[in-house]
C-alpha cells in the first residue's frame, strides 16, 4: 500500500475547530490541539465532559462548551471537525453531515473515516516535527516524538536563529545561498560519523572477543562434556524456560499478568511455596529495573506516588517473603490452598476490570495501605503487584502513563526486598527455576513487543483470567 499522506502545517490563528465528545478522547484531542496554540477557537458538544477537560475550560475562554447531544447546527462556521465519541454510527453520521458541508474530519481510532490525522508532534522552539504512522500505531508514532525530543539538543533554536539571521543577510543568488547554507549545516551530517564508526568497533570488538572465547572453550570442553552437562540439568528447568516464554509473551500483550501465571504455572507442577515466589521476584527484578528505567527516563513517574506505593510496598513485601518461608514449609497443603484461593480471586478481579469503564478522577485514600498489600500478597503469591495496585489506581481515573510508569519502577524496590529475603533465606538451590524463567522471558520478550497493543485489552484480559482462574481451580482440586 503507498503512503499518500501530504503533511502541511495550519496555521491555527483563525482556525475553529468543533470537537464532538468530551471523554478521555475528547480531553486528549484538547490537549493535543491546545500544546500547538493555547488560543486556538475550540467548540466542545458532548453528553458529558472528563473533569480534567472542565478544568482546562476554565483557564482558556476560547473553549466553548455544549453539554447536549450533537446537532447539525454545530458545524456552522466550523473548519475542521474531530469525531471523539464510542459510537460507531454517531461517528459516521457526523461524518458524512460533515463531508456535504465540505469539512474537514477527523475521527478517532477510526482512520477509513478521517481526512486528516492528529499526528504526534515533537516541538523544538521554531523547530516542529509532525509524525504520522497513517494511522495504524498511534503508540509508535509516540515512541518516535519521544526519541525524537531527546536526541535534538535544547538550544537548537539558537542554531535556527543564526542560520535564519545568515540567509536573510546574505547578498548571493538562490544557488549561492543554498550552497553556502549546505555547506554551515554539513557539520550535523558529520556529527553521526563518529557514533558510526564506534558502532562499527564496538561491533567487530565484541564478534572477536565472542570468536576468541568460542575457541578457548572448544580447547577446554568437548561435545561429550556438554552433553554430558546437559544430562545434569534439570527437567523441571525447561518446564520453566516454557512457563516463562508464555507469562512474558501474556505480560507483553496485556501488560499485566506475568507473576499470576508463573504462581498457578508452578503450583500445578508442584514447585515449593516459598521457591515459587523467589524464582519469580528474582526473574522479575531484572525486567522491573529496566522497565521502571525508561519510564522514569520518559518522565512516566510520579514521585510522590512512588514514595507511597515503594517504602509501604517494600514492608508489605518483606513481611510477605517471610511468611511464606515459614508457612511454606510448616503448613504445605494450607499454604497451597491459601495461594490458589489468592489467585482466583486475581482471576475474577481480571475479569471485572475487562468489563470495567474508566472512572472519573477520584481522590484515592490510604496509598500506603494499597502499596502495602500490593507487596505483601504479591511476595506470598508470588505475583499480583500489577492486578492489585495498577487496576485500583485505574479505577480512581488517574492517566495509565503514569500509573503504569510508577508502578513498574515501584516494581523493582517490591522484587528486590523480596529476592533478598527468599535468598537469605533459601540460597540458590533453585537456580534452574530462576534462570529457566529468565531465558524464557528473554526469549519471548521481541514477539511480545510485537504483541503489545495488537491484541484487543478486554480479549486480553479475559484470556489470562480465564486461564489463572482455570489453573487455581486446577490446584484447588488437587489439593482436596
Amino acid at each position: 500500500m503507498k503512503n499518500t499522506l501530504f503533511p502541511v502545517f495550519l496555521k491555527t490563528d483563525s482556525a475553529h475547530f468543533l470537537i464532538v465528545g468530551g471523554g478521555n478522547v475528547g480531553l486528549e484531542k484538547t490537549e493535543t490541539l491546545l500544546r500547538q496554540n493555547p488560543d486556538i477557537k475550540i467548540r466542545i458538544v458532548a453528553t458529558y465532559f472528563h473533569a480534567n477537560l472542565t478544568e482546562i475550560g476554565k483557564k482558556h475562554s476560547n473553549i466553548t462548551f455544549l453539554e447536549r447531544p450533537f446537532e447539525e447546527q454545530d458545524l456552522i462556521g466550523v473548519d475542521y471537525v474531530i469525531i471523539a465519541t464510542d459510537k460507531p454510527e454517531v461517528n459516521l453520521a457526523i461524518r458524512e453531515l460533515a463531508k456535504s458541508k465540505g469539512i474537514k474530519v477527523n475521527a478517532a481510532d477510526q482512520p477509513a473515516l478521517c481526512d486528516f490525522y492528529l499526528g504526534s508532534i515533537v516541538n523544538k522552539g521554531s523547530l516542529k516535527i509532525a509524525i504520522s504512522t497513517n494511522g495504524k500505531s498511534p503508540v509508535l508514532a509516540r515512541r518516535l516524538r519521544e526519541y525524537f525530543t531527546e536526541v535534538i539538543p535544547d538550544n537548537i533554536e539558537e542554531s535556527i536563529e543564526v542560520l535564519n539571521t545568515f540567509r536573510s543577510q546574505h547578498k548571493g543568488d538562490f544557488q549561492e545561498k543554498l550552497s553556502d547554507l549546505n555547506k554551515a549545516t554539513a557539520s550535523f551530517q558529520k556529527n553521526n560519523e563518529p557514533k558510526k564508526y564506534k558502532r562499527l568497533a564496538f561491533t567487530l570488538a565484541s564478534s572477536f572477543l565472542m570468536f576468541f572465547i568460542g575457541y578457548g572453550c572448544s580447547t577446554l570442553v568437548t561435545f561429550s562434556d556438554i552433553q554430558n552437562g546437559l544430562s545434569l540439568i534439570p527437567n523441571e528447568f525447561y518446564y520453566m524456560l516454557l512457563i516463562g516464554f508464555v507469562a512474558q509473551l501474556i505480560d507483553g500483550a496485556v501488560g499485566l499478568g506475568y507473576g499470576v501465571t508463573c504462581a498457578t504455572s508452578m503450583m500445578i507442577l508442584g514447585v515449593k511455596l516459598p521457591a515459587i515466589s523467589g524464582s519469580i521476584h528474582t526473574a522479575e527484578m531484572f525486567s522491573s529495573a529496566i522497565s521502571g528505567f525508561s519510564h522514569y527516563k520518559f518522565g512516566n513517574v510520579n514521585k510522590r506516588l512512588l514514595f507511597w506505593l515503594a517504602s509501604f510496598g517494600v514492608v508489605g513485601a518483606v513481611l510477605g517473603a517471610f511468611f511464606l518461608v515459614y508457612l511454606g514449609n510448616e503448613y504445605e497443603n494450607f499454604a497451597y490452598l491459601v495461594l490458589s484461593s489468592y489467585t482466583f480471586v486475581i482471576g475474577v478481579r481480571l475479569l471485572v476490570i475487562a468489563f470495567k469503564k474508566i472512572q472519573m478522577k477520584k481522590k484515592i485514600k490510604f496509598l500506603g495501605v494499597l502499596g502495602f498489600t500490593g507487596g505483601f500478597m504479591d511476595a506470598f503469591g508470588g505475583g499480583g503487584w500489577g492486578p492489585i495496585v495498577t487496576s485500583t489506581l485505574l479505577a480512581k481515573g488517574r492517566k495509565s502513563k503514569y500509573v503504569v510508569g510508577t508502578v513498574s519502577l515501584a516494581e523493582f524496590f517490591i522484587t528486590l526486598a523480596a529476592s533478598i529475603v527468599f535468598f537469605t533465606s533459601l540460597g540458590v538451590s533453585h537456580w534452574y527455576i530462576v534462570l529457566g524463567l529468565i531465558l524464557g522471558g528473554v526469549i519471548a520478550s521481541p514477539i511480545a513487543a510485537k504483541l503489545a497493543g495488537r491484541l484487543p485489552q478486554k480479549a486480553a484480559l479475559l484470556f489470562v483470567s480465564f486461564l489463572v482462574i482455570v489453573f487455581s481451580v486446577r490446584v484447588f482440586l488437587k489439593i482436596i
